[in-house]
């Protein structure tokens, strides 16, 4: 009776720590160890049923010294064990296979003499060992749902004080039995946690792939920004001066961030693809550039029809002729030179001086003549206002439209039921436009409201839009040329100066371009400047 309390103590042990074990191997050894313990079993092998077939997950003997899968860092080199044969019929020959096949428990006193199985391996792995495998006690590890997920065999049980090898009794089978459903229980939650992480994780990459439909551009940044931002984190937690050397983390914050880096623009999916793509100044659903190419194009041939309705009326005056000749050329290469100006300036790839402004606005006071004769402003209000963005290719109210996806994004973040370990995931992701100084969006957050992570994130941010080839209003900068516009934000309190501090000090900014950037656009910095700037 005391021997069976203790066994039972022990099982009660067993599955407290059966529960709380987060790590697969280790799962699965206690297991094994502790159904050996229960039963003073010598050996034992614990199976896995994937896709109708049977793997070895480990392999234990004591007397044998043999321990093999789990965290033995040994490989198993036995192949699977299907459940069917060649020809489809089930394998009952087997004892582990006739188990998850009847899902009953098998006990075999002496595999020597049990009829109905094929123990050819068993004898051949005896005779190359000097080993005697004798007692065989065979369960099945059915879920909550009562499918077999897995088999436990255990060989040779023992006589705990004579030490002689005995057969499996009643209550061995009891308490293994036992056992296998808390086991089963437990690898079954584990699978189902595993399960909802893998669905988690593909979730949040289906969003990034659907921005990447939606943009390309866009997706391209969707992809990198998680890899540059935990680039910078791991640079940071290694750091063991300055103000950051307290700044540490952990897999379970790694996950955390990452997982904010991936969702950080999700917002974007409520952009329209017009504004967030648009790589001219007079792109809408098309370039407009084509229409004021029309409008001129029809310039142009009013202007030779004058021109050419003159010099026949001129006779054979031929100052008159040569007089018209000049003047028409003069107007020709006018309207050719503006026309070229509006389509160098419709790229936005230059910074608007009030010159070109007053020119664009010169240029809209002329009027073409559509075909029903009316009389047309050449530029129209809307186009004068795209026109004479003086930096990039948005105007105002597409800049707000570009915007509000962080808000969208921190919007459709804070209504999710994050668990415990992701529940920082809003404010990480959505503090990547902040700044500083609080001049930021879309809170006006100051860098002390802000947590280590989303100022990381902010940099990351920046550094990979500078860089990017893909955008199509605009190249991939050079690094040099990068880090002097980020080393001027740092200057006037935009990003987090011990952060860029860091990017640069361990050339974080080399490991992500070596990786991701062209190879002419790795160039060489200053360092000692930059961190002097």
């Amino acid at each position: 009776m005391n021997e069976l309390l203790v066994r039972i103590d022990r099982l009660n042990g067993i599955g407290i720590a059966l529960s709380a074990e987060t790590d697969s191997r280790k799962l699965l050894e206690l297991i094994l160890m502790g159904a050996k313990s229960l039963t003073h079993a010598d050996g034992g092998t614990l199976y896995i049923l994937r896709d109708q077939t049977l793997f070895f997950e480990i392999i234990s003997n004591g007397s044998l010294d043999i321990h093999m899968g789990g965290t033995s860092g040994n490989h198993i080199e036995f192949a699977p064990i299907p459940l069917h044969k060649p020809n489809g019929e089930e394998n009952h020959n087997m004892v582990v296979t006739h188990c998850v096949l009847t899902g009953r428990t098998i006990n075999i006193e002496d595999a020597y003499y049990e009829e109905g199985f094929d123990f050819t391996g068993t004898r051949e792995f005896d005779k190359n060992t000097g080993y005697r495998t004798q007692s065989i006690l065979t369960f099945p590890l059915k879920d909550h749902e009562q499918e077999i997920i897995g088999v436990l065999q255990l060989i040779n049980a023992k006589d705990p004080v004579l030490d002689e090898v005995i057969a499996f009794n009643e209550v061995d089978m009891q308490l293994a039995e036992s056992l296998a459903s808390q086991a089963a229980v437990a690898l079954t939650q584990k699978r189902l946690v595993n399960e909802l992480q893998e669905l988690f994780e593909s979730f949040i990459k289906m969003i990034a792939s659907a921005i990447d439909d939606k943009s390309p551009y866009t997706g391209g940044h969707c992809r990198r920004i998680p890899v540059l931002t935990m680039q910078l984190a791991e640079a940071a937690n290694r750091t063991v001066a300055g103000p950051l050397k307290g700044f540490k983390i952990d897999d379970k914050d790694r996950y955390e961030l990452e997982t904010a880096a991936w969702l950080h623009d999700c917002g974007k999916v409520v952009t329209p693809e017009y504004v967030m793509d648009k790589s001219t100044k007079l792109e809408t659903i098309f370039d407009r550039i084509y229409l004021l190419e029309a409008r001129y194009e029809i310039l142009l041939r009013d202007l030779e029809i004058d021109y050419l309705k003159a010099t026949h009326q001129a006779g054979h005056n031929e100052v008159e002729k040569t007089k018209r000749s000049q003047q028409y050329k003069k107007d020709r290469d006018k309207i050719k030179n503006d026309l070229e100006f509006l389509q160098r300036i419709n790229v936005g790839a230059e910074f608007m001086t009030e010159e070109q402004i007053s020119r664009v606005y010169t240029i809209g006071r002329q009027h073409w003549i559509n075909r029903y004769g009316q009389q047309q402003p050449l530029l129209t209000d809307d186009e004068i206002e795209n026109l004479t963005i003086r930096r990039g290719t948005l105007n105002n109210k597409e800049r707000e439209t570009i915007n509000y996806h962080i808000v969208a994004t921190i919007k459709m973040l804070e209504s999710l039921p994050f668990p415990r370990h992701l529940q920082r995931v809003p404010e990480y992701a959505g503090g990547h436009h902040e700044k500083m100084d609080g001049t930021g969006y879309p809170k006006g957050l100051k860098r002390d409201e802000m947590s280590v992570q989303a100022r990381i994130m902010a940099i990351a941010d920046i550094f990979e839009a500078l860089t990017a080839q893909d955008r199509p209003y605009k190249k991939g900068k050079k690094i040099s040329e990068c880090i002097n516009i980020m080393a001027t934000m740092k200057k006037e309190n935009h990003i987090d100066p011990d952060l860029f501090d860091i990017f640069i000090r361990e050339k974080v900014y080399l490991q992500y371009a070596e990786e991701f950037l062209d190879p002419e656009q790795i160039d060489n910095i200053d360092e000692v400047a930059v961190l002097n700037a």
